[in-house]
C-alpha cells in the first residue's frame, strides 16, 4: 500500500482557478477583512483633516494606477499625465457651466475626452522611444494648459470654474465623509478594473512590449493595437480623476496642474515600484502624505516660526532626495521593502533568503 503524500509545505497554485482568484489564501481574506472594516469606520472616528487626506490618497491612487498601466507595465513613458488630469477637470468644469450637465453624462465625457487625446498624443510612440517620447507626451501638457487657460480667460473665471456638487439619483454629494466613500468606491474600481487587465491578453502584451519590443513584436503581438491601447486606458482613467478631483475641490482652475503635479505622479510610481499595481497603491500614499510630513517635522523644530516661509522649498529638496534615494538605493521602491518584510516573516525563524516574487 503506498504511503499518502505529504503535504504542501506552502501555498501553491494547482488550477487555472487558482491563477485567477483575486484573494488566494484564508489569511489574505481575513486581511482584505479587517482593512475593509477599518475602511469603513475610519471617516466615521477620524478628525475632518485625515478623513481628507484619505480621500486625496484615493484620488491620487486612480491617475498613479492608469500611470503604472501606461508607464510601469507597457513601458510608454509619459510626461503628460498633469495635462490629462487636466483635460478631464475641464471636461467636467466647461460642461457644468456651459451646459448644465450632470454628474453621469461629464464623468463619461471626461473618460472619452482622455480616451481621444490618448490616441491623439499616442501616435507617436508607433515610432518615438524613450527621451523623444517623453518629450512628444510632454506637448499633451503644455496644449491643454494653454487652452485650459484661454478658456478662463476669455470666460471671466479668473480664479476657476466653480463646480457645484454633484447629484446623484437625487441625492447631493457634498459632505467630506460622503466623498470619502466615494472616491474609496473610484479608486476599488480602477483597481479591480487593473489588475483584470493586467491578467488578460492585453496586460500580457503590455509586459511583453516592456520587456523587449523587437521580440514581442517576433511573437506575433501587434505592436500599434496594444500602444494606441495602453495610452487610451491609461488616459481614459486620468481624465476620470481629474474630473472626480473638480467635484471634489468645488472648482478647476489651471495653477492645480502644474508640471510638478506630472513628476509628482511619476515619483509615485518609482518610490511605490515599477510593474506592480500595489507599487502604484504604496507610491501614491507615500507621495501625498509626505509633505505633510515634513511640514509636522518642519513645525516641531526649534523657531518654526521663521521656518515657515521655507516649507515649500523644504518640501521640494526633500522630495527629490527621497527620489534620489529610491532610484539609488532601492530600485524596487517600497514593493521591494514590502516583499522583504513578507519573506522574513513567512519563513521565520529560518534565515535563508526568499526569491521575491509578485504580490
Amino acid at each position: 500500500m503506498s504511503k499518502p503524500l505529504p503535504s504542501a509545505s506552502g501555498h501553491f497554485r494547482r488550477s487555472y482557478a487558482d491563477e485567477f482568484r483575486l484573494i488566494e489564501t484564508r489569511f489574505a481574506k481575513a486581511m482584505t477583512l479587517v482593512f475593509a472594516v477599518f475602511l469603513i469606520g475610519f471617516p466615521f472616528v477620524a478628525s475632518p483633516f485625515y478623513v481628507d487626506l484619505a480621500t486625496q490618497v484615493f484620488l491620487a491612487s486612480i491617475g498613479a494606477l492608469a500611470l503604472m498601466l501606461l508607464t510601469g507595465i507597457a513601458g510608454q513613458i509619459s510626461l503628460g499625465h498633469a495635462g490629462l488630469l487636466a483635460a478631464g477637470a475641464f471636461t467636467a468644469g466647461i460642461l457644468y457651466k456651459e451646459t448644465a450637465a450632470p454628474f453621469w453624462i461629464t464623468i463619461p465625457a471626461s473618460a472619452v475626452t482622455g480616451a481621444v487625446l490618448g490616441i491623439v498624443f499616442g501616435l507617436p510612440s508607433l515610432r518615438l522611444r524613450g527621451l523623444y517620447l517623453a518629450v512628444s507626451t510632454l506637448a499633451l501638457h503644455f496644449v491643454v494648459v494653454y487652452l485650459g487657460g484661454e478658456y478662463e480667460t476669455r470666460r471671466g473665471y479668473s480664479t476657476g470654474i466653480l463646480v457645484d456638487p454633484p447629484v446623484v439619483f437625487g441625492f447631493e454629494i457634498y459632505s467630506p465623509r460622503i466623498w470619502y466613500f466615494v472616491l474609496a468606491a473610484a479608486a476599488g474600481i480602477a483597481l479591480l478594473v487593473s489588475i483584470n487587465l493586467m491578467r488578460s491578453r492585453s496586460g500580457r502584451a503590455w509586459r511583453a512590449i516592456h520587456s523587449n519590443e523587437t521580440v514581442a513584436e517576433a511573437l506575433g503581438i501587434d505592436m500599434a493595437r496594444y500602444k494606441l491601447l495602453a495610452f487610451v486606458i491609461s488616459s481614459a482613467m486620468t481624465s476620470v480623476a481629474g474630473a472626480l478631483f473638480a467635484y471634489y475641490r468645488g472648482f478647476v482652475s489651471i495653477e492645480a496642474f502644474s508640471l510638478y503635479l506630472t513628476i509628482q505622479y511619476v515619483a509615485m510610481i518609482i518610490i511605490g515600484g515599477m510593474g506592480n499595481l500595489l507599487g502604484a497603491l504604496l507610491g501614491a500614499v507615500f507621495v501625498t502624505l509626505f509633505p505633510y510630513l515634513i511640514e509636522g517635522l518642519m513645525s516641531a523644530l526649534p523657531g518654526a516660526d521663521r521656518l515657515a516661509g521655507s516649507v515649500f522649498a523644504v518640501n521640494y529638496a526633500a522630495f527629490g532626495f527621497v527620489m534620489i534615494l529610491f532610484l539609488v538605493f532601492e530600485p524596487q521602491g517600497l514593493v521591494g521593502i514590502w516583499r522583504r518584510v513578507r519573506n522574513y516573516f513567512l519563513l521565520w525563524p529560518f534565515k535563508h533568503k526568499a526569491l521575491g516574487g509578485s504580490s
